[in-house]
């Protein structure tokens, strides 16, 4: 899954719905760095988890 993440992108982790919709900071590899509005940055390993994607905000 770590392919389809860039940069900007929102998303939710599925089994911390506390922690809000998240904003992918960077990608190395399986290591996605992502700043979560109650969580702060987390650093998740995407061969473990399959972030959600949510669609772009609109203006």
């Amino acid at each position: 899954m770590s392919s389809e993440l860039h940069p900007g992108l929102r998303v939710r982790h599925p089994d911390q719905p506390a922690w809000g919709v998240g904003q992918v900071q960077s990608v190395v590899g399986d290591r996605v760095t992502v700043n979560f509005a109650e969580a702060g940055k987390v650093l998740i390993r995407s061969d473990r988890v399959t972030l959600i994607l949510l669609p772009p905000e609109s203006d």
